[in-house]
């Protein structure tokens, strides 16, 4: 056990084929054809997928979206809460942008042999433990990023035998063109998974991550449900024999490999804890996923073929491996390849040294960036110019050509699939904006310069920023999106996106905030996490907050807000909420802490210290840094997109009330009669008369029990917290200001402080009381 149908022109057919001759030496049989109802838009079932199959298809896609939490069996350490969280771009089932990178991590023993560290070799971003952040492995000494691998096609390279991958490896460069691609191993079978090559198995891939990214435990699937998967029914043996490492492997044999043993762990819940259908519905959902629609050809991408060819590229990024359906047009030979030691990371898997990775699939890839391994590329022309080792030739010939050459290659790439599915974040290209009054769309009718704003804003809070458009060199979030997007763009965020706040706590409990500020970010442009302050002895976690309704909220005035303070207790009843007045006077609202004044402000605020970009003046605006240490100029936003950013914020609507039944008209009156109502005040006012039912008092309360560790801000002491709005509480879990509630009863319970009163009062009640206040809750 371990621990833990498209029809493609003749012009294409032709390019794609170009190279493999008149037939296959030496047998007299005709070259082999283009494998037919493969394609499809990127995300789709194949087309040559049985009734059955889509039904399986549509199964296994719910499994990737599925969130997981501790009772279901997340953790106790991870990256994730779903496998569609590192295969989202542009569609479930491709990749990620930066802030879905993760860490590998291994030892270089003083003989000289390499061993992974940790978990498996990941750095988990996450713990459920009360530690708040993972430590680094003390035995570390390599480190290195990996972003998200696209899982189109994957299927049909499942189908493509071991001597066909075989047929192109040179370890030795006889033929003397400086290409030595050799093959990796999976317990004997030539692998063609994974960035190494590591894994030849679609279950083998998938369990592992499931186990190492998501704590999800597995067990290998059944004989009798492996010969159900959707692979050929001609997938006999491969011709030829076997390799001094064992089987050539057939289709069949290679599932056989997928890894035997149970994965188990310690967290209390049952292993296995994802159910054998489940594993079989998610590993065939990857086994159907079409290959990449390429584009009809034209004069430009047929020009770029021949670049590409001219250039060498082709020989590593074979246009085509056969299959039993074919030739399979991925343009890669699924070999390993030294990239030099400008792009070494020390990982060594199988038979992979740290400089050797797998050449990567091109088709669907205008639509995957950042590009490479680790995703230091943004662009295919950075990916290009990145190449070294065995790639250097290739990449100075790409380099020696002029810009309309490189721009025909460039659109020849684009047109392998994918492109029109192409957007800055996770948009789709022309996606409708949601109707008035509905989650993600206004909160009111807009007229159409208003709504051209609106569509502005949203995608600028969609787009992953560039590293030449300023990403941080440290953050947690490369968009707005990537944390605020749970149930549609502007919402919560799950526990994956948390953010980590880090603190000193002294001897007397007391809290003290670091000389590098509290921020603890997840996210580096380097193979490391980013540095804490030394003296850090403490880390909090805070949930991000979804943003529906905050232009309302903003437009609450100070007075109302302060009108509601009891800092003394002055009526008896242990409730003291104050309002966090900044010492420029303003009043906070936003934030956990209400140390936020205004929204134009947390958009600033999340701009600098979340992304890592640079501001504009914005006077008398004052959060965000206008100056920051990377190589783009600042600052790194315009104010136009800054005050679109801002003016989508401030329309969006709040969340749609649900229908009052019985049960929640008698829930409300509940939720008054335990005195809920004291601090998540149902209804505030605008300063123009507009009523707001957030449901809360936006002031700061203490809720953390006497002596907790906890963080301090401004007014905020280390026990307190903003009143978070209740609007929207059904489809923003979890809850509290860690994350660490993942129902709405586990939230009322963790009340501490000046809400125990009313936590009591709620744990006395029968259970047909709790369950309607918790319906009247998930009205809102």
């Amino acid at each position: 056990m371990t621990s833990r149908g498209f029809w493609i022109g003749t012009p294409l057919v032709a390019l794609l084929l170009a190279g493999c001759g008149d037939g296959e030496e030496g047998t007299g049989r005709p070259a082999a054809s283009l494998a037919k109802d493969i394609y499809a838009p990127l995300g789709d079932v194949l087309p040559s997928a049985s009734a059955e199959q889509k039904d399986t298809f549509e199964r296994g896609l719910a499994v990737q979206l599925r969130r997981f939490d501790p009772s279901t069996g997340l953790g106790p350490d991870f990256n994730v809460t779903a496998c569609g969280h590192c295969h989202e771009k542009p569609v479930p089932g491709g990749g990620a942008g930066r802030y879905r990178n993760f860490l590998l991590q291994g030892q270089t023993l003083p003989d000289g042999s390499f061993q992974s560290t940790g978990q498996n070799g990941i750095q988990d971003q996450y713990t459920l433990a009360t530690i708040g952040r993972l430590p680094d492995d003390p035995d570390t000494n390599v480190r290195a990023l990996r972003n998200p691998i696209p899982f189109f096609g994957a299927g049909l390279i499942a189908e493509i035998s071991g001597e066909e991958i075989l047929k192109r490896a040179d370890p030795d460069d006889r033929d003397g063109d400086g290409i030595s691609g050799r093959p990796n191993y999976d317990r004997g079978f030539v692998g063609r998974f994974g960035r190494k090559s590591q894994t030849v198995s679609i279950e083998g891939f998938i369990r592992g991550p499931l186990f190492n990214h998501v704590g999800l435990t597995s067990d290998p699937l059944p004989d009798s449900l492996k010969a159900k998967l959707p692979v050929p029914s001609a997938s006999a043996p491969a011709p030829g024999g076997t390799t001094s490492n064992g089987n050539v492997g057939t289709v069949q044999q290679a599932q056989a490999a997928a890894p035997a043993e149970p994965t188990v762990d310690d967290d209390g819940v049952p292993d296995p804890e994802l159910p054998q259908q489940d594993l079989f519905d998610l590993v065939s959902f990857s086994m159907l996923l079409a290959a990449p629609q390429p584009e009809a050809p034209s004069e430009q991408t047929e020009r770029g073929k021949v670049h590409f060819d001219d250039a060498g590229c082709a020989k590593c990024h074979a246009p085509t491996l056969e299959s039993k359906r074919g030739l399979i047009p991925l343009y890669s030979d699924l070999l390993l390849h030294d990239m030099g030691k400008e792009r070494a990371d020390g990982i060594r898997m199988g038979e992979a040294t740290g400089s050797e990775f797998r050449t990567q699939p091109l088709w669907g890839v205008g639509a995957v960036a950042p590009y490479l391994h680790d995703g230091a590329a943004d662009t295919l022309d950075e990916a290009i110019r990145l190449h070294g080792g065995e790639g250097e030739a290739a990449r100075d010939a790409y380099l020696a050509m002029d810009a309309d050459e490189r721009g025909d290659l460039i659109a020849f790439l684009e047109s392998l699939g994918g492109a029109s599915q192409r957007s800055e974040g996770l948009l789709p290209p022309d996606a409708p904006v949601p109707d008035v009054g509905e989650y993600g769309g206004p909160g009111r009718k807009l007229s159409v310069a208003e709504m051209a704003k609106f569509e502005v804003g949203r995608r600028v809070f969609d787009r992953e920023f560039t590293v030449a458009q300023g990403v941080g060199l440290n953050f947690n979030g490369d968009s707005c999106r990537a944390c605020h997007f749970d149930p549609v763009i502007g919402g919560a965020g799950p526990s994956d996106v948390d953010v980590t706040r880090q603190g000193i706590i002294d001897g007397q409990g007391m809290f003290q905030e670091p000389a590098t500020g509290t921020m603890a970010h997840h996210q580096s442009l380097k193979a490391v996490r980013p540095d804490l302050d030394p003296s850090s002895n403490f880390f909090e976690l805070r949930q991000t907050p979804p943003i529906f309704g905050f232009g309302l909220i903003d437009r609450i005035a100070d007075a109302t807000i302060i009108a509601l303070e009891d800092p003394n207790d002055s009526d008896g009843d242990g409730i003291r909420g104050i309002a966090h007045v900044l010492p420029d006077g303003r009043v906070g609202r936003l934030g956990w802490k209400a140390n936020v004044p205004s929204l134009a402000e947390f958009a600033r605020d999340g701009l600098s210290n979340e992304l890592g970009l640079s501001v504009p003046p914005q006077p008398p605006l004052t959060f965000g840094n206008g100056t920051d240490k990377d190589d783009a100029p600042d600052p790194e936003i315009a104010v136009s997109d800054v005050e679109a950013l801002v003016f989508f914020m401030q329309q969006l609507a709040p969340p749609p009330r649900q229908k009052e039944t019985l049960q929640v008209l008698a829930g409300e009156g509940i939720f008054t009669q335990v005195d809920c109502a004291k601090c998540h005040v149902p209804e505030l006012e605008t300063t123009d008369a507009v009523k707001v039912p957030l449901y809360s008092d936006l002031l700061l309360h203490e809720v953390l029990p006497a002596g907790a560790p906890g963080i301090a801000t401004g007014k905020a002491s280390q026990l307190a917290f903003r009143t978070s709005p209740l609007w929207g509480l059904s489809k923003t879990a979890p809850y509290m200001h860690n994350g660490r509630a993942f129902t709405i009863a586990d939230a009322i319970k963790a009340h501490e402080g000046e809400a125990k009163t009313s936590r009591d009062k709620f744990l006395a009640l029968s259970a047909e009381d709790r369950d309607a206040l918790i319906a009247f809750l998930e009205s809102l």
